[in-house]
């Protein structure tokens, strides 16, 4: 396709790229313009992100509105902190399988593509049905060690207990979409997506709220929803990964086991679990930290408030992982400075999307939690968190991209460091210190979320300017 400079208008041109990104056609990605490249995946995949945002904004709106909400929204809100554990497993082996199966996209060998995929597929799915186990044995032994309320315990172990049990369709949902988007085929991902959230959307108030012939199941309602759409998602992945029309090709040997590429996928796959689950650990900590000095509205105010700004984060993070894709197959291709200069522009992409949603939240912060909840104390809460940790959001989307192109050419090792450092070494005890021995309570751990972050994307940038990830073997 020629430049926007022999339309008749640009809108012209990226109307026509926006209908080749929802299609989902194919591309090479590592040739050509790269402000073309980095938009064909950044539609599909913002999209897909805003997709998974919405499971959990869908589920704290239907629950916010029944009785005794406050305890609703803090077991959904706590469930979906655990479950951080299980998205950062899911997210860690999708980040294994994008850069392998980018890195052989790249080289032009969609046969190892595939095989590495169904591998991957194999190992995820002995891991989680373990955590599924262990999840519904000790669900009430989470939500108390979350800081949870003998009430709300009580309310919420159903819930807990169904979540806990779908970690495996939560791992194979983020898994195949990474293979695809290593593949370069976001679209699929992004509409496995988009079906697993209408389903959610119309199931929620049904299982909730009941109607005619299906009863009201109230809290547990929202986890069933969740967990069927989901599931109808990856229904939708499995028939399109083995339909045999897509680049990646799946055949009967692919599934007999190989142990060396195990081996190779565990290998990056568990420095960016390791990476993830520093993060997510740290935000569980922080969960607990607001829900021990603020209280039951001090911690549901914190989660709305989360749960939000995720809405608007992941987003960012599905731009970002345009960067992790054109990352992998330009490295497969020996394009090295290509691969750079596609980092650059997604990370330009993110910082102006990053500075729009700040200002949104400056401008309608108080709007959007309206939507969550009616308790003034809760939204008095919420409001403060987003305004603060809000300040670091253009630092978020530099750091974003600077992780995801780290973990698109197989370096999982940098970010985990990064994280380690950021989070644990950092974060936490500067959280702690401010929220218990200056008593700043909450507003203390709102305000070391942006200056720890800002701290992590610095850190990133540098170490992505040496260069070092391009050398990478995978």
């Amino acid at each position: 396709m020629s430049q926007p400079t022999t339309y008749t208008n640009k809108a012209t041109y990226y109307l026509s790229l926006l209908k080749q990104a929802l299609r989902g056609e194919e591309m090479d990605y590592t040739a050509g313009s790269i402000r073309k490249a980095v938009i064909m995946l950044a539609i599909p995949m913002m999209l897909e992100m805003i997709m998974e945002s919405v499971f959990a904004l869908v589920d704290l709106y239907f629950v916010g509105h029944l009785q005794n909400a406050s305890h609703a929204i803090q077991t959904v809100a706590l469930t979906e902190s655990v479950l951080t554990i299980v998205y950062s497993l899911a997210i860690g082996m999708s980040m294994a399988a994008t850069a392998v199966v980018a890195r052989r996209v790249g080289e032009k060998n969609p046969e190892e593509a595939a095989h590495a995929g169904v591998q991957s597929i194999l190992v995820a799915t002995f891991v989680t049905l373990i955590l599924s186990v262990a999840g519904f044995i000790f669900s009430g032994d989470i939500l108390r060690l979350m800081g949870a309320g003998a009430e709300t315990v009580k309310a919420g172990i159903p819930y807990t207990h169904i979540m806990m049990c779908s970690s495996t369709v939560i791992m194979l949902l983020f898994l195949i979409n990474g293979i695809f988007r290593g593949a370069g085929n976001a679209a699929i991902a992004m509409k496995s997506l988009w079906l697993a959230n209408i389903c959610n959307i119309i199931l929620c108030p049904l299982f909730i709220n009941g109607l005619g012939p299906v009863p009201a199941f109230g809290l547990t309602g929202a986890a069933m929803a969740t967990t069927l759409g989901r599931s109808i998602g990856v229904a939708y992945q499995l028939y399109h990964l083995f339909n045999g029309n897509n680049l990646l090709k799946i055949k009967r040997y692919h599934w007999k086991i190989d142990w060396p590429l195990i081996k190779s996928l565990v290998n990056i796959a568990a420095p960016g679990i390791l990476q993830f689950v520093i993060g997510s650990c740290s935000w569980i900590f922080l969960a607990q930290l607001v829900a021990t000095t603020g209280g039951d509205q001090g911690s549901a105010g914190y989660q709305v408030a989360i749960r939000l700004m995720l809405f608007f984060l992941l987003p960012a993070w599905g731009l970002s992982n345009a960067a992790a894709t054109l990352v992998g197959q330009n490295l497969g291709a020996k394009q090295f400075q290509r691969a750079e200069e596609s980092v650059i522009k997604t990370t330009w992409y993110n910082v102006i999307f990053m500075a729009i949603v700040t200002i949104l939240f400056y401008a309608f912060g108080e709007w959007f939690i309206s939507f969550f909840t009616a308790d003034e104390q809760v939204r008095a809460v919420a409001l403060k968190a987003i305004h603060i940790i809000s300040a670091g959001y253009i630092f978020y989307g530099v750091g974003m991209v600077m992780i995801n192109a780290f973990n698109g050419a197989g370096d999982t090792w940098t970010p985990t460091w990064i994280n380690l450092f950021g989070f644990w070494l950092f974060q936490i005890p500067l959280a702690y210190v401010l929220a218990k021995y200056f008593a700043w309570g909450p507003t203390g751990v709102f305000v070391v979320i942006p200056v720890a972050e800002t701290v992590i994307t610095i850190t990133a940038f540098i170490l992505f300017r040496k260069g070092k990830w391009k050398k990478i073997k995978v």
